[in-house]
């Protein structure tokens, strides 16, 4: 019994040594980080906010450094989206930087980056304009690269979408048109429009302002010029390729198009 509690003992005393001897090596100065190496397709982060961080918040040497603190310092910076951070022997710590890629403005609040991911940085670029439940920014996102895919042929895009608090869409468009459409089938309702643009909306002698295509077989226009000034009669051309002719009330067309 007392061999055993000796040879535990010797065993215990050799560990602690080991660790000693160790903790002693790797905190000496002789393994100092001479480098840091930047990597990402950076455009927003610059070389000041680099030397910041490391001056600031990288404490200690190429063992001791704390790598999840020092990942959270770049992290911080407003474009910042992910940072991937690695020790390369003998001196040197590599850090992989990826920058939001900015899709649009969300409110007046923060920005919106391609993944539909939120985030607060200044931009002067000229965007789109997002709004909608605080949950929803992914949803609009991914709407709006459906939308902005059909309307390319028209040489339209969306400026302004606006999802409700009952999920329904209303975009506004590169040209004014503001249009309604609604909760359901949006892809198919503004496909449709799409097909038949040409022939109808292009073809009216007046700027058409609103379009609601929250109807089964057709939409609905409004180009108040044409209402206030009761020249019914130019709208005329426009019915051709309409199944209907098209009925004014109150300012509003509507127009059943052609399949």
């Amino acid at each position: 019994m007392t061999l055993w509690l000796a040879n535990l003992l010797y065993a215990l005393a050799a560990v602690l040594l080991l660790y000693a001897v160790l903790f002693l090596v790797v905190h000496l100065p002789v393994f100092p980080l001479r480098k840091v190496d930047v990597k990402g397709a950076l455009e927003h982060v610059n070389r000041e906010q680099v030397q910041f961080i490391v001056t600031r918040e990288m404490k200690g040497n190429f063992f001791t450094l704390n790598l999840n603190r020092t990942r959270a310092a770049f992290e911080k910076l407003p474009w910042v989206r992910n940072v991937n951070v690695r020790r390369r022997w003998p001196d040197r710590l590599e850090v992989t930087i990826e920058e939001h890629e900015v899709l649009a403005r969300w409110g007046s609040s923060a920005l919106v980056n391609t993944h539909g991911e939120l985030f607060k940085a200044a931009s002067g670029a000229v965007l789109p304009e997002f709004s909608g439940p605080q949950d929803s920014a992914m949803e609009v996102s991914r709407y709006y690269a459906d939308f902005s895919r059909l309307l390319k042929p028209l040489k339209l895009a969306p400026t302004h979408m606006t999802l409700s608090d009952r999920r329904a869409l209303e975009l506004k468009l590169n040209n004014g048109l503001v249009v309604e459409l609604g909760r359901e089938k949006v892809l198919e309702r503004l496909e449709k429009f799409v097909g038949v643009y040409e022939r109808t909306i292009a073809k009216l002698p007046q700027s058409v302002t609103y379009a609601d295509l929250r109807y089964p077989n057709g939409f609905a226009v409004r180009y108040p010029e044409i209402a206030e000034k009761k020249a019914l009669p130019a709208a005329k051309p426009a019915q051709e390729g309409l199944k209907k002719k098209i009925g004014w009330q109150r300012g509003a067309a509507c127009i059943a198009a052609a399949a």
